[in-house]
């Protein structure tokens, strides 16, 4: 089974359309979908949108979750991971930026048996890609080579949403970061588990614009700096 974590923060405009893709999605080798929706606090109709889906659509195993006060993205997959049941886990954004049919491709090298871990690369495989924000994606490069130094790993795209994990690899990581910093963290943290395999995939990525919702920004850059320090070299 694969446990599909879905951090959501007042995304009731979008998030019945990506359980919509999720559930359209038939997945190579056998496996079934687990999907554990994080409410982080959500202020708009996110909470009643996924309850009537999960009533809707019983087929999905659709769980959810809401913490009491918003605590950030990363605190929100810290409780989706803890629930999950599935031998491999995916993140998926609850907006429409990265698309569930592509589960497959990270699925891939899995069932052949090479990896333990599968990153999903917007940067390598010549998939389609929105064309938005020079500095984010200088950021996002500049901020993958520095945590490729202290990983020792040659990742493209560390920033990605769509990661691939072995259930009980994730599960035994010890996680801390709330927010943002979920992602250098849990690569640096990963990169360090004797005898992983990581692999990476190419992803297409169909990104937003802030008018249309995006949430991540500069404070987030600089907060991943100091987490590739504080994981890379002092933990």
């Amino acid at each position: 089974m694969l446990s599909i974590i879905i951090p959501a923060f007042n995304e009731g405009a979008t998030i019945a359309r990506i359980l919509d893709q999720i559930r359209a999605v038939e997945l190579i080798g056998g496996f079934s979908k687990e999907v554990i929706v994080v409410d982080d606090c959500s202020t708009d109709d996110t909470a009643a949108v996924v309850r009537r889906y999960a009533a809707e659509y019983p087929e999905l195993a659709l769980s959810y979750h809401r913490h009491a006060i918003n605590q950030g993205k990363g605190a929100a997959l810290h409780t989706g991971i803890r629930a999950a049941t599935g031998e491999f886990v995916i993140i998926q954004d609850a907006d429409l930026e990265y698309d569930p049919q592509e589960y497959n491709i990270l699925l891939a090298p899995v069932l052949r048996g090479v990896a333990d871990v599968v990153y999903g690369s917007r940067f390598i495989g010549g998939k389609p890609h929105r064309i938005l924000f020079f500095w984010h994606s200088i950021g996002n490069k500049w901020l993958t080579a520095l945590c490729n130094a202290f990983s020792n790993l040659n990742l493209t795209d560390m920033e990605t949403c769509y990661k691939l994990f072995r259930r009980e690899l994730v599960q035994g990581l010890q996680l801390q970061e709330k927010r943002f910093g979920f992602e250098p963290e849990v690569t640096l943290k990963m990169a360090r588990v004797p005898g992983v395999r990581i692999y990476e995939v190419g992803i297409s990525y169909y990104g937003r614009t802030y008018a249309e919702g995006k949430k991540i920004g500069w404070r987030d850059g600089f907060r991943a700096i100091y987490c590739i320090v504080k994981y890379g070299v002092l933990q």
